[in-house]
Parts: C-alpha cells; sequence; structure tokens
C-alpha cells in the first residue's frame, strides 16, 4: 500500500492520497481539509476513486468541494455537519464554504475495496458521534480520534468523553498497528 501524507490548512490537518502501489493509476483521498489545489497537484494524472472522511468537522472536509464529482463517503451520524456551520466547528476558524453532500453512508463493518486496497470501517465516536477510523492492513487511518500520545478533543458539538474513552479502548486492541492520525505523526499503538 503506498500512502502519501500532506499537511494541509491553517490547524495542520493530515489529508492522505492512498493506492494500492506508487504507481497504481487510481487513489482515493481521506480528509481533504484545505488547499485543494495542493492536493490536486500531488494526485497529478492519477484517477480518483473516492473521498473518505473520517468525521465531519470543517478542517477535515474544507476542501471537499474540489473532489465533488467523485463518491464522498462519511457516517451518516456526521453527514449533517457538512453543512451546519455550527456542528462542523466552522465557526472556529470562520469557515463557512460549501461542502458538497455525501453520496455514501458507512457504518461500522463495512467493507470497501478501492484503489487496489480493502479498507473496514470501525465506528469510533466520541470526537463526533460519527467519529470512524479506517483499517487497511496493519494501519488505521484514526482522524482525530487518535493522535500520537493523545486522543482528540470532545469538547465541542457531539463530542463525548465516555463514548472517546470506549473507542480508545477499542483501539488499543490493534497492538503493533501503525496510525495515521488526522493531525500530527504517525505512531504504533
Amino acid at each position: 500500500m503506498h500512502i502519501e501524507k500532506l499537511v494541509v490548512g491553517p490547524v495542520e490537518t493530515n489529508c492522505y492520497i492512498v493506492s494500492k502501489s506508487a504507481d497504481f493509476d487510481e487513489v482515493f483521498i481521506i480528509d481533504p481539509g484545505a488547499e485543494a489545489d495542493r492536493i490536486i497537484k500531488a494526485i497529478g494524472d492519477r484517477k480518483v476513486v473516492a473521498t473518505l472522511l473520517t468525521h465531519g468537522h470543517f478542517d477535515h472536509t474544507g476542501a471537499l468541494y474540489a473532489f465533488s464529482d467523485y463518491p464522498i463517503f462519511i457516517n451518516e451520524k456526521d453527514a449533517p455537519m457538512l453543512n451546519d456551520f455550527d456542528l462542523s466547528a466552522g465557526r472556529l476558524m470562520l469557515d463557512n464554504t460549501p461542502r458538497p453532500e455525501a453520496t455514501n453512508l458507512y457504518k461500522e463493518g463495512d467493507k470497501l475495496l478501492l484503489a487496489g486496497v480493502e479498507i473496514t470501517i470501525m465506528e469510533t465516536p466520541g470526537h463526533t458521534m460519527g467519529s470512524v477510523c479506517i483499517l487497511a492492513k496493519d494501519k488505521i487511518f484514526t482522524g482525530d480520534t487518535l493522535f500520537d500520545g493523545d486522543y482528540g478533543r470532545t469538547d465541542l458539538p457531539g463530542g463525548s468523553h465516555e463514548l472517546i474513552r470506549k473507542s480508545l479502548r477499542r483501539l488499543f486492541t490493534y497492538e503493533g498497528y501503525e496510525i495515521y492520525p488526522g493531525h500530527g505523526p504517525n505512531a504504533i499503538i
């Protein structure tokens, strides 16, 4: 599996471009938070097959408009955030850029084959009610649920300290897996 990380936007969100291999002609995007032109340039001539969102906050969806011609996946509990200035925490950065609607709603246990990579969706509520982690082999894209040495805040709309604790306990059963968080460096569970 080939994973490219771009750190984008004012809160340094990790956007990932993922494919089977470096020379594979299809990719999917995880959390296009900002700087659409930079993401598009990094994709180059490769075909985008989907955009996956770990949750609906503004800093993970800010460049979504640039990928509206492709399938957009989000958990149904976070879908309303895409165009709600308050729910998406966009008011924090005065970001009210319109987002396209999601075309696909995923849930716990969904399996997808995208750009030659098989992924499994794990619901990990706490940072938001619809937060998910994306498992791919021995790697987990954790969004804002789990960072290197920390976890996501729970004081924004839809956050729950009790739920994130349960989600973290679940993630910690994946000992040895590498995490690709929504902010900051990768880490090993």
